[in-house]
């Protein structure tokens, strides 16, 4: 039995996509993910909203209602019936977002026990086998295999198995992980 640590935003959780919309409604703007190609979210907008911007994910309601990303569901309660599943957000960064992200993690993933949500800042703590994240920065001091999730800002980066969708994250486990 494998254990997979799962990250929360940018992996199961389209937090990207919620961040976009409220910028362009907040100033007007037609940000695009395509727009962020190797760059996050902060350096990809003028430095004038920057301050505005950030701030809008220190909001109560930001995390409540983020979309799944597509296949997350159906792929992790598979995996869930043979390996333990972990879900590890860095939540230190946000402090206020814990509530929401757990209601929403209850909300999408009850196959997923609340004993298995870590929130958590420095990823390096965590022990498995593997972990899906969209920031390689977690995978510096991590001691099992990193899974780079594929996103707009990481698209430059290299040396990381990468998955682009949750049917190649099935793929990988399907290959690596076949019974003996």
């Amino acid at each position: 039995m494998a254990r997979i640590a799962v990250d929360m935003d940018e992996v199961i959780a389209d937090a990207l996509s919620e961040h976009i919309s409220r910028y362009n409604q907040a100033f007007s703007a037609n940000l695009a993910p395509s727009d962020l190609h190797g760059q996050h979210f902060l350096h990809a907008i003028p430095a004038e909203h920057k301050e505005r911007a950030e701030s809008m994910v220190h909001t109560s309601d930001f995390f409540a209602d983020l979309k799944v990303m597509p296949g997350a569901q159906e792929v992790l309660r598979n995996l869930c019936e043979q390996h333990e599943v972990f879900i590890t957000t860095a939540a230190m960064e946000v402090p206020h977002s814990f509530d929401a992200k757990y209601q929403w993690l209850r909300k999408h993933f009850p196959f997923i026990s609340p004993m298995n949500f870590v929130f958590c800042g420095d990823k390096s703590v965590i022990h498995a086998d593997y972990l899906i994240d969209d920031n390689a920065r977690h995978f510096t001091h991590f001691i099992g295999s990193g899974i780079l999730y594929d996103a707009p800002h990481n698209r430059n980066v290299t040396g990381f198995r990468r998955v682009h969708n949750w049917q190649e994250v099935a793929q990988v486990f399907a290959k690596e992980l076949q019974p003996v």
